[in-house]
């Protein structure tokens, strides 16, 4: 796993080809709304697209992780099918539900059933190089994405150009984020980590999330400020000091936020010592999600090592797919 984290941007370079050699198809009608469908490694580039285009995006871009699609579903939507090994069950029923709504379908995938399907259907696919784990191709995935919306017109270029800027960014701090992660991982360490982030880096916090619980094999939670600071906020009532507290910052952040968590962190404080700001480099909000992923990667690769776990164990899944395929 350390391995693959370190060739994040040689991934993203690759990405970044593929994209440009996709062969799409336009929609034959004009697209109203996006759903993309895909879960774990393969759904979290639907999160972080779908937030980091959010203000810039022509029509609404939602999500789903489950077995079922949304009623609004018809010829106007552009459903994105994104399974790494062609083979979810969840996004394969989601597959066949968007092609009953004759939606226009674009796949992301290395092969399996997807890949099958797509081709009997003539569908647009793209496909991505196979043979890892999902969680560590976050690369193909959402750098596929962006290029799918931009090809329908839903983005600008952008988005697509800001991946090679920040190519440019983490290679050229490499160290020092594999420095810093080494100190993090450090603090959390024998704590249950509590993940914090603004709205538009939501995907962000969810990613870091996964990767502790996948490469770490520890439990956390996140939230999302400002709407923790309406609920979660209370439940701040007793010192526990096995928690750890991390903080996404921008200094560009919406100034209103930043004034938010200041205020929160004068609350929990009160109860655990241990927050850590963990702050964005980057010129745009691509570049800062890309800067925060592969530091977050790091960080749970570290802290896997630290904790004694293999970071590409997930015996646990395999063994919950194997009694769901007995049914």
């Amino acid at each position: 796993m350390k391995n693959l984290v370190a060739g994040f941007s040689k991934q993203l370079r690759e990405a970044l080809e593929i994209g440009k050699q996709a062969k799409l198809t336009s929609s034959p009608t004009d697209i109203r709304n996006v759903l993309i469908c895909g879960l774990g490694g393969s759904g979290i580039g639907g999160n972080m697209v779908s937030e980091l285009v959010a203000l810039e995006a022509t029509v609404p871009i939602e999500v789903t992780k489950g077995y079922f699609i949304p009623a609004y579903v018809n010829g106007h939507t552009l459903v994105i099918i994104s399974s790494y090994s062609g083979n979810t069950e969840e996004t394969l029923q989601c597959m066949g539900l968007a092609l009953g709504k004759k939606a226009k379908i674009v796949c992301i995938t290395s092969g399996g059933k997807v890949a099958e399907i797509a081709t009997e259907k003539k569908l647009d696919i793209i496909f991505v190089p196979g043979g890892m784990p999902p969680r560590s191709c976050l690369g193909y995935s959402m750098t596929q994405l962006l290029y799918i919306l931009q090809f329908n017109g839903l983005i600008s270029k952008n988005p697509v150009a800001h991946i090679q800027s920040a190519i440019e960014l983490i290679e050229a701090e490499e160290e020092n984020i594999k420095k810093e992660a080494a100190l993090i991982s450090s603090k959390l360490l024998g704590k249950l980590p509590v993940l914090y982030a603004t709205t538009y880096y939501e995907g962000v916090a969810i990613r870091f999330r996964q990767q502790l619980n996948e490469n770490s094999k520890v439990l956390c939670w996140h939230q999302v400020i400002p709407e923790m600071n309406h609920n979660e906020l209370v439940g701040w009532r007793e010192k526990n000091e096995n928690i750890s507290v991390i903080l996404f910052r921008d200094r560009h952040e919406y100034e209103r936020n930043n004034v938010r968590i200041e205020i929160n962190k004068s609350v929990i404080l009160n109860y655990t010592p241990h927050i850590t700001e963990i702050w964005s480099k980057g010129n745009n909000i691509i570049e800062k999600a890309i800067y925060f992923i592969h530091l977050g990667d790091w960080i749970s690769v570290d802290l896997a090592e630290k904790r004694g776990y293999d970071a590409s164990e997930i015996n646990v899944i395999n063994a919950l797919k194997s009694e769901l395929s007995k049914h």
